[in-house]
């Protein structure tokens, strides 16, 4: 399979690279190249300008106020849009959340919720790991119990991405501790704002808090903010997961930061010659290009079956792995071209005391998440040896 696309898809890929030259601000685009921090006006302000042109949920329907494209032209528009410097839109909402409510969710709940995910009115977060469920998904112990008509929210939800920022959180709950681990859990809506939700940030080692433990004290939620019917959130939580990891494979982004470490060989010497005429470092740069082409021959391999209406299965797992391991080999090999200057570090006076790393160290540490989320590595590795050899 080569990577040629059609004629209509050239030009589609066309109409959106000139429109990425106008639109998107110079000062976000300077941003997300030099690796620094989005910050959520940043983020959010990027979501309204894809709305006003109508391109604020790619893979969104048209009755629901995407732009009706089909999987390769979301491709194009990801990867054009990586490669502009455009930062990436939060998937929580458009990516997850947001087609578990178009397959599961009531006409009230579509219509209450997704006008205002794509608007950027709502900001929304996952609560799926707890302390003693990370991998094991369906070891929640979160517990909701039916009260008349709301349910009561006792638990503990960690590592939930940008939940200082978010207005709603999307969770797996128990609600039957007796039935099977996979049987008693639910989809919940919960309102962050909600008595008895308190946010407390994890300090990372690369100086972020993007993370955060979210406790759930005697919360109330409305029994019309359950997503489809009681005990079946682990039906939709695979539902979403096969999305989430489909979309972890990060093409578009690996294309654009694996250019900028071709650039930075040309640009930095080393004993005198530009690192680029070091054959070996060349070498190990060729080898990650091979490698991203390959995955990139995948996943247009599985969003052509996804065109057709096939689901990726297995092959998500396949995705996230190798999207997730050629990112980090990219990450590595931009920070070791820098050598120490990639490890200097500042103290910070907001708050003060904080360490304020390069972005090429920060960018390293923090894309050792990636082979952890979405479900770890390992665990992708035992789907594919269950599923696709039937071991």
């Amino acid at each position: 399979m080569d990577l040629n696309f059609t004629a209509e898809q050239d030009a589609f890929r066309s109409d959106v690279r000139a429109w990425l030259r106008t639109a998107l601000p110079a000062e976000l685009r300077e941003t997300v190249e030099q690796g620094e921090h989005v910050t959520r006006e940043q983020t959010e302000g990027w979501q309204k300008i894809l709305h006003a042109k109508g391109w604020g949920a790619p893979s969104w329907p048209l009755e629901w106020g995407g732009p009706g494209w089909d999987p390769i032209e979301q491709h194009i528009f990801d990867e054009e849009c990586a490669l502009a410097g455009a930062p990436r839109q939060l998937p929580f909402g458009l990516r997850m959340v947001g087609p578990v409510l178009m397959r599961f969710g009531t006409e009230a709940q579509k219509l209450r919720f997704l006008p205002r995910i794509i608007s950027a009115a709502d900001w929304w977060c996952q609560g799926y790991s707890e302390p003693g469920a990370g991998s094991d998904l369906a070891g929640v112990t979160t517990r909701a119990y039916l009260k008349v008509d709301h349910y009561v929210v006792n638990g503990q939800k960690t590592w939930t991405t940008l939940a200082q920022h978010a207005n709603w959180m999307f969770a797996l709950v128990r609600t039957d501790p007796e039935a099977r681990k996979q049987d008693g859990i639910s989809f919940l809506l919960i309102d962050m704002q909600a008595r008895g939700v308190t946010v407390r940030p994890i300090a990372l080692l690369e100086g972020g808090a993007e993370v955060n433990d979210v406790f759930l004290d005697d919360v109330e939620v409305p029994v019309d903010q359950r997503v489809g019917a009681e005990n079946q959130g682990w039906t939709i939580a695979k539902y979403l997961l096969e999305h989430e990891r489909t979309n972890i494979a990060n093409v578009g982004i690996s294309k654009r930061e694996l250019a900028r470490a071709w650039r930075l060989a040309r640009e930095l010497r080393r004993h005198g010659r530009p690192l680029i005429d070091d054959t070996l470092f060349a070498a190990r740069l060729a080898e990650v290009e091979v490698e991203l082409t390959a995955l990139e021959m995948m996943q247009l391999r599985v969003l052509t079956q996804a065109a057709k209406g096939t689901s990726p299965g297995p092959l998500s797992s396949m995705l996230k792995i190798k999207g997730s391991e050629i990112l980090q080999q990219i990450s590595e090999l931009t920070m070791e071209m820098q050598g120490i200057d990639a490890l200097r570090c500042d103290l910070d006076t907001e708050p003060p005391g904080r360490w304020v790393m390069p972005p090429p160290a920060a960018a390293y540490l923090n894309l050792r998440k990636l082979s952890i989320y979405g479900g770890s590595n390992e665990i992708q590795r035992n789907i594919l040896v269950k599923h696709v050899l039937g071991l």
